[in-house]
């Protein structure tokens, strides 16, 4: 535990004032809130203030950690920011995947996450999807050119009565998505960039994943048990993006998206994907970090740092 101890986390000598900023989105990423993450980077501020040190071990901001948050927690953070730190020496890229029906928030915890791991790739579903419109025309691949909970309007062959026409509208947009998704996840691997994606065609087993091993890939799905809280984000959507996206769409429509998230649901657990229930967007964060750390520490680290460069 000396060793440890003694590894700096911050170094002054390097030419960069110490940044309150830069120690927050670290401390984030370790699964602290964003309040009590400031906190705790003022305190390592105060501490460097009052000394005549240009450096931050990994000591100090323990004793930071635990003075501003309690021992208990303080503790937890310290080991979750160990784990945060052999996130960016991994031997391999990061690949998240979130999927989820409409309005579940997945672009937010896209945000979110990408903040907290320092990933500057997130790439939407929507936007593939809004491409392929440009080169496939409605009469050579309908699908796309449907919303995913109006899918159903896509479907021009005979089908049995009993069919559900919106989960197989959205099934055979979720087969073309998945050309272009796994095209660009391909990409990121054979470059070793990191990547989140999100979006509603992100459903489990569509993607080829027998071509990632050269990445560690984390897929999560979200859903909204409640269907009064899942109906809330829509207003909340139609406020923020100033009548971009009415809600009035989504809500003659809610029936439709329901029935998506509980197909995906099902999906995810047919292939042992993890759901979380989105109540609270922190909440969601904090476990979905949490299982991300817990991967990449059973990962190995790239042998130049393992040895101390």
């Amino acid at each position: 535990m000396a060793d440890d101890d003694d590894q700096v986390v911050f170094n002054q000598e390097d030419g960069l004032p110490y940044s309150k900023g830069l120690m927050a989105q670290a401390l984030m990423g370790s699964g602290v809130s964003p309040e009590r993450a400031y906190a705790v980077a003022a305190a390592l501020e105060r501490m460097l203030g009052e000394t005549d040190t240009r450096t931050v071990t990994l000591a100090g901001l323990r004793e930071a950690a635990c003075t501003t948050l309690g021992t208990t927690e303080g503790e937890g953070v310290i080991a979750r920011f160990l784990q945060r730190q052999r996130l960016s020496h991994l031997d391999r890229p990061l690949i998240v995947l979130i999927g989820g029906t409409t309005g579940v928030g997945k672009s937010t915890l896209a945000t979110q996450l990408a903040h907290r791991l320092g990933i500057t790739r997130v790439v939407g579903t929507d936007t593939i999807r809004q491409v392929m419109r440009a080169f496939f025309a409605p009469e050579l691949m309908p699908a796309i050119h449907y919303s995913s909970f109006a899918a159903a309007d896509s479907v021009r062959i005979p089908v049995p009565r009993t069919t559900d026409l919106t989960r197989a509208g959205f099934i055979e947009q979720t087969k073309s998505v998945a050309v272009g998704m796994n095209a660009i996840v391909q990409r990121a691997v054979e470059e070793a960039q990191s990547m989140i994606a999100e979006g509603v065609h992100l459903v489990p087993g569509f993607l080829e994943h027998v071509d990632y091993h050269d990445a560690l890939i984390m897929e999560f799905i979200l859903k909204i048990d409640d269907a009064d809280a899942h109906r809330s984000h829509f207003y909340v959507r139609e406020w923020e993006t100033g009548g971009i996206r009415p809600l009035r769409r989504y809500i003659q429509s809610f029936a439709q998206i329901r029935s998506l998230q509980k197909y995906i649901v099902a999906r995810a657990a047919q292939h042992g994907v993890p759901v979380f229930d989105n109540v609270s967007i922190d909440l969601t964060v904090k476990a979905v970090m949490g299982e991300i750390l817990q991967a990449v520490s059973r990962y190995p680290i790239q042998t130049a740092v393992r040895e101390g460069g």
